[in-house]
């Protein structure tokens, strides 16, 4: 098996949800020799991408989305253990959650899943995160976004107040929220570097600072 076909089988398996084989597939393509660089960004990341591409046509939906995310995370238990420390963060890195008082991870999970897919180092905070959290694990991560997500408008404030927090600090991360209840109005209004007006939006955003900054 040649490692083209290899690798068109691990994009394949994301395109198609294939949560069952996908670590079979990993396995397979270090045994045959596929680095887990080569796998991750030239298998995984370009089905992932193709599912972007199909979520902004209107082929695919957010169930979609968040079963390509779920095989992504199964293909990459298999190999992250063989992957440099300078390949994880190759674009930069990304301290990502959900602002306090909220607890919806859903769009959050996807842009996490995409943004590992396009070569970030994630730092997920999971869900209910306060600023103080958030700031501590950007400086410790010496991260290049903090990306905030929320589903209620309640928690506007405590996205302002990372925000606030993080420009404090003289840190220099951009920050990125996103989250059904936004808009771009909203998200000037609160500070914020930009908006992702769906996760593949925002995953996107990280692409092109990141792509801006290595220039």
């Amino acid at each position: 098996m040649s490692k083209e076909s290899i690798l068109e089988d691990l994009k394949e398996a994301i395109i198609k949800f294939d949560i069952d084989n996908i670590k079979a597939l990993a396995e397979t393509a270090l045994k045959q020799g596929v680095t887990a660089y080569e796998g991750v960004m030239n298998g995984m990341a370009k089905g992932m991408e193709a599912v972007g591409q199909k979520y902004q046509m209107g082929e695919f939906f957010l169930p979609e989305l968040v079963m390509a995310g779920e095989t992504f995370k199964e293909g990459m238990k298999v190999f992250v253990s063989h992957l440099k420390p300078s390949e994880i963060a190759s674009q930069g890195r990304i301290v990502i959650g959900t602002v306090e008082g909220d607890l919806h991870d859903i769009g959050k999970n996807i842009v996490a899943s995409m943004v590992g897919a396009s070569g970030f180092e994630v730092h997920d905070l999971g869900v209910d995160v306060t600023a103080d959290r958030f700031l501590v694990t950007t400086k410790e991560a010496s991260a290049d976004i903090v990306a905030m997500s929320a589903l209620l408008s309640t928690t506007f404030p405590r996205m302002r107040d990372v925000i606030d927090a993080i420009r404090k600090a003289e840190v220099s991360a951009k920050t990125l929220v996103g989250g059904a209840p936004l808009n771009l109005e909203t998200a000037k209004s609160l500070g914020a570097d930009g908006y992702g007006r769906d996760a593949v939006d925002g995953a996107n955003i990280c692409k092109q600072w990141a792509a801006a900054k290595n220039r």
